[in-house]
């Protein structure tokens, strides 16, 4: 275990138009990333939102440049060493292309799909200029303490981060859940198949259980600033 902080970093916020909430309303939601500091050198989980005209016009973000955010955190860009996107998608990549040099953790599956698909993120946040990317298949502890785990389901190549520490493992869990009330609902709905309730019962992702091993004592999220603990 490593006794490594694992601290929030704002990256501003979007609107998500109510075709997309379930709800018939808009809701404005965070973009969050967040620093782990490693003996091994500072790592980044997400990088701010990427900027072109369709995304603007559809989600309307507030963006905190990549040097105020991680200054807000008590960091600078020249701090980072490593680089894990949950995904690729734009929200999650943008400010990859200012971190040239640095490893970036992904899975190969969400890498292939991020280079094949046309509306999948921002191409030119992808294979961006010093791009260096660490393709991984499946699980991987990719320092000391810090564990990849796939979560997929927002997209088949999302991953989550997992950061034990001495006083608590910490999993950064992305977007496995767009909220920690859904988090919730899944812990939830394993323990009441464990318990023997009878159906109709919510299926949680297979990875649930995965996850739950690592018996955390928190779990944060990429568009929430609720933290789900046990």
């Amino acid at each position: 275990m490593t006794d490594t902080s694992v601290r929030r970093v704002d990256f501003g916020y979007f609107i998500r138009p109510a075709a997309e909430t379930g709800t018939g309303a808009p809701r404005v939601e965070p973009c969050l990333g967040y620093l782990v500091d490693h003996p091994d050198g500072l790592l980044l989980v997400d990088t701010g939102m990427g900027a072109g005209p369709e995304v603007d016009a559809h989600y309307r973000p507030h963006r905190v440049p990549m040097a105020a955010a991680l200054a807000a955190a008590g960091a600078a860009v020249g701090d980072v060493r490593h680089v894990v996107n949950c995904h690729l998608h734009f929200d999650h990549s943008g400010g990859n292309p200012e971190l040239a040099g640095r490893p970036i953790y992904t899975q190969r599956a969400e890498l292939d799909l991020a280079r094949a698909g046309e509306h999948y993120t921002l191409p030119w946040l992808i294979d961006s200029p010093g791009a260096v990317y660490e393709e991984l298949d499946g699980e991987a502890e990719i320092l000391p303490g810090v564990v990849i785990v796939p979560t997929p389901g927002h997209t088949a190549g999302h991953q989550s981060l997992v950061v034990r520490r001495g006083d608590g493992t910490v999993i950064v869990a992305g977007q496995s859940h767009d909220h920690a009330v859904g988090f919730t609902g899944d812990v939830l709905a394993r323990r009441a198949g464990r318990d023997g309730a009878g159906p109709p019962l919510p299926v949680p992702p297979a990875w649930m259980d995965r996850l739950l091993d690592f018996d955390p004592a928190r779990v944060v999220f990429a568009h929430d600033n609720a933290v789900w603990t046990p």
